[in-house]
């Protein structure tokens, strides 16, 4: 029974190997641990299940022992009636146990299917080398079983991934691995975007932004400085003068902390930096455009990085494309 045990554990633990081998080339594809996608029910259920297995097979160990325990009093009392003389009986048996090999002596002739020494004459191979002979041993259980695993692992192998095509294959990996990569690619750079301030923010041109910002100056800032940037309440955008300063840190600057002693609020509070870099680069190209109606210089000139107050033509036509055709019809 100790022997079964044992094999019955190996066979658990050798399952339960393959099969966390298996969930872990199917976590390429479901991009989701077998464990993280059950319930927390499920997962209760699985940890009570396994846990009432090992304890079934501890009680029929246990149970084992114990029968042969009273199996052997009962032999006792037998011989014992039957008029034996048991202390001769029981010597007999410890000579024979003594005789026997130990656990992991039988252990390792499992796993190598040893011959003993002294009957190795019987598996002597008939060829004889300058008077060398060789043992015929047997491959070693063990290994045997390995080998036939690799064959087995094959078979699940090929039918997984290329017969059933139940599994991704190597460029599938890659795709799934690369949209991944764009996903936190993407939650990072919107992380990163909202540590943007005054001291570290750049002036951004592409459309996406650049229509973010139109958005935003349309909702927050046109009643003050103009659909076109021509000033009102508030200065004139589109001249070389500029209050505050007008490069694109000043601006990020005056739209963060506001000018409150002119009536200007501090939008930090309301706009993430990301708008707020948004909305400042589209306030940005408005200096060298000709709005109607364009409100009188306030300031003073600001000559910006590179000694042109203008934007060149890229930054021109980085524009939104609806201001543009705003400013072409006036």
């Amino acid at each position: 029974m100790t022997d079964k045990f044992f094999k019955i554990m190996g066979l658990i633990g050798f399952t339960t190997f393959n099969t966390i081998n298996l969930q872990a080339a199917e976590e390429v594809v479901t991009e989701k641990s077998f464990w993280a996608s059950m319930s927390i029910e499920e997962q209760l259920t699985l940890i009570v299940g396994l846990t009432a297995l090992i304890v079934i097979l501890a009680a029929l160990w246990t149970l084992d022992k114990s029968v042969k325990v009273v199996a052997r009093e009962l032999r006792k009392d037998y011989f014992k009636a039957q008029g034996f003389d048991l202390e001769a009986m029981e010597a007999e048996d410890a000579k024979k146990k003594a005789a026997q090999p130990s656990f992991w002596e039988r252990l390792n002739n499992q796993l190598t299917d040893a011959v003993p020494i002294s009957q190795e004459e019987k598996i002597l191979s008939l060829h004889s080398y300058d008077g060398i002979r060789e043992l015929d041993n047997k491959l070693p259980p063990w290994w045997v079983g390995l080998f036939y695993g690799t064959i087995v692992f094959a078979v699940v192998y090929i039918s997984h991934y290329h017969v059933l095509g139940t599994g991704a294959l190597q460029q599938e990996e890659f795709q799934i691995s690369m949209a991944k990569a764009a996903e936190e690619k993407k939650a990072y750079l919107a992380k990163v975007a909202n540590l943007v301030d005054e001291n570290n923010v750049t002036l951004l041109t592409d459309k996406s932004t650049l229509s973010k910002g139109e958005t935003i100056y349309t909702a927050n800032c046109v009643a003050c400085h103009g659909v076109y940037g021509e000033g009102g309440v508030g200065p004139n955008f589109a001249d070389q003068y500029w209050i505050h300063g007008g490069d694109i840190k000043d601006i990020f600057k005056t739209i963060k902390y506001g000018v409150p002693a002119q009536g200007m609020i501090a939008w930090q509070a309301q706009l993430k930096p990301a708008e707020m870099q948004a909305v400042a680069s589209y306030i940005y190209q408005f200096e060298g455009t000709n709005p109607p109606n364009p409100k009188a210089p306030q300031g003073e000139i600001f000559i910006r990085e590179g000694g042109e107050s203008v934007p060149d033509s890229t930054n021109v036509e980085a524009v939104d494309s609806t201001l543009q055709t705003r400013l072409m019809d006036n």
